[in-house]
């Protein structure tokens, strides 16, 4: 009884774990719905070519003096416009497109980083210091989170059947370069909400994790979304009760935890049995 009260109720005894619990589930919320779009529509590498192209970005904007959030979705969206402006307008394919430009980002930023006085903030970004966010911070991931989640329920069978079948969605009215760009634009807000957590190094795993786990169980999408928020805010509770009782870093935590839990899904489907996604809601 000791035990368990030392790991499920102490760590709530200290005000830091408790901003670090709340930014964690708000983070795993965000995550998990986009998880499972970015899943369906194939755009792995996507999510964490932006999350790395958001660093030269963070760097100019502490240079300047403007918040760090402000600079990392300015660089993470025009990173995005330009993969997609290259791929319509040159003979090179999207991949192409995106290692160039968002390696390109990153080694820009990196160069940045490496040429200025900075303090462990910056550090921060890269690695996540989640037990070290403010309220402020509490508030800025919350009013991230809410918009991002609001603006999916309201449009998830619009971004469902682009993410399936584009040329459908064109077809029967939809604007799909608004869906795309809009898409893209979240989840640059996202990776910014989930930087104080986990870092720009693991935030990929944050939203591909979740959402490929519910792939291996659901059967239609709306079950998918329901198992990706439980397996993303699981895994952050866990994860932070984990990392507090073993001393280890938060955000690492979480991410073994959502790997765990994925390996476990996996182990369940029998590896090689994958049950489709509906486009039905």
């Amino acid at each position: 009884m000791d035990a368990l009260h030392a790991f499920f109720i102490e760590p709530f005894t200290y005000e830091f774990m408790q901003r670090a619990l709340l930014v964690a589930v708000l983070v795993g919320a965000v995550s998990s719905v986009l998880s499972c779009f970015l899943v369906l529509k194939g755009w792995s590498l996507m999510g964490d070519a932006i999350s790395h192209a958001v660093l030269p970005g963070i760097v100019l904007a502490y240079l300047v003096g403007l918040p760090l959030a402000v600079g990392a979705f300015i660089a993470g969206l025009l990173s995005a416009v330009g993969t997609g402006y290259l791929k319509d307008n040159s003979r090179i394919k999207e991949d192409t497109a995106m290692g160039i430009v968002f390696t390109g980002m990153f080694a820009f930023g990196l160069v940045l980083y490496s040429r200025i006085e900075t303090d462990q903030h910056l550090n921060h970004i890269l690695f996540g210091d989640m037990l070290g966010v403010s309220w402020s911070d509490v508030g800025e991931t919350a009013l991230i989170a809410l918009i991002t989640l609001g603006i999916v329920v309201a449009k998830r069978r619009d971004f469902l059947l682009y993410a399936f079948d584009p040329q459908h969605a064109r077809a029967i009215g939809l604007r799909v370069p608004l869906l795309h760009y809009g898409l893209l634009a979240m989840l640059s807000v996202t990776i910014v909400a989930a930087l104080q957590a986990v870092g720009i190094i693991l935030v990929v795993a944050m939203l591909i994790a979740p959402g490929a786990t519910a792939f291996l169980l659901a059967r239609r999408f709306d079950t998918m979304l329901a198992i990706s928020a439980a397996v993303a805010i699981g895994s952050s509770v866990m994860g932070t009760l984990i990392s507090y009782a073993i001393n280890a870093a938060a955000g690492a935590s979480i991410v073994l935890v959502q790997a765990a839990v994925f390996v476990v899904a996996l182990v369940l489907r029998g590896g090689l049995f994958r049950r489709p996604v509906s486009p039905q809601t």
